[in-house]
């Protein structure tokens, strides 16, 4: 039986996740699997927020799709495979008490990394897609965030950022959709976490309806800012809660 603060802070936590989203084009999972981490173990909380994220992407990017960046995501899609490989057995067997302090330190670094950013003009060559698709790959099966590399990836290739808006969703269709296939092989994907992503997908629509209207109010910059003070403050309270 699911206790009332966990009845009423779980759609909290998917509603401000997919108003961010809706905004930025990620940090769906950056918000979401966090807030979530409190009250559900990591390994549930992860295959619940992929099956939203799902199709919160197919919305997005069916929505967006006349920006999408083809040319630079398409090489970076097999080192994705490879590294959503590596993370879902890293996830099968490395014991929860050693995935929370690790995944709250990882939350947190980028929390610093989003909230004292500044525009950069570095550029990067395509043949990075490697690295960063291997990155993302990895983080988004054993913590369910890959985003922040694919934006780093894409603002070094020099996408703008309606280009990242609309790309990353379809990023995100084609990960997601390898997750569920890799976690139900795995069996994570059980009965709970299928009735509770069923029960949150309401908010989850709700998320992206509200943040498709905020968008054109709010500055990217600012949303990006205040996703990293978020962040570090999450992060840093799971390392707290793993001690």
């Amino acid at each position: 039986m699911l206790s009332f603060v966990t009845l009423a802070l779980a759609p909290c936590a998917v509603l401000a996740a997919y108003v961010i989203f809706a905004i930025s084009g990620f940090g769906s999972t950056l918000i979401a699997i966090p807030l979530l981490a409190h009250l559900f173990p990591l390994k549930f909380a992860v295959p619940v927020v992929v099956l939203l994220d799902a199709t919160a992407s197919y919305a997005q990017g069916f929505r967006l799709r006349g920006a999408l960046n083809k040319r630079d995501v398409l090489p970076m899609l097999p080192f994705l495979v490879a590294g959503m490989l590596l993370g879902v057995s890293l996830l099968v067997n490395v014991p929860g008490r050693f995935l929370l302090p690790a995944f709250g330190a990882f939350v947190a670094a980028f929390g610093v990394y989003y909230a004292l950013k500044r525009e950069s003009a570095f550029r990067i060559g395509r043949w990075m897609a490697a690295p960063f698709g291997l990155l993302g790959g990895t983080t988004s099966s054993v913590f369910g965030v890959g985003g922040p590399f694919y934006v780093m990836y894409l603002v070094g290739r020099g996408s703008t950022p309606d280009q990242i808006r609309a790309t990353m969703p379809v990023i995100f269709m084609f990960t997601t959709v390898c997750r569920i296939v890799l976690f139900t092989i795995a069996g994570l994907m059980t009965k709970d976490v299928l009735i509770t992503a069923g029960l949150l997908l309401p908010i989850m629509v709700i998320g992206l309806w509200c943040g498709n209207r905020l968008h054109l109010n709010i500055a990217r910059d600012h949303a990006v800012r205040v996703i990293g003070v978020l962040l570090t403050l999450s992060g840093v309270s799971l390392v707290l809660r793993s001690l």
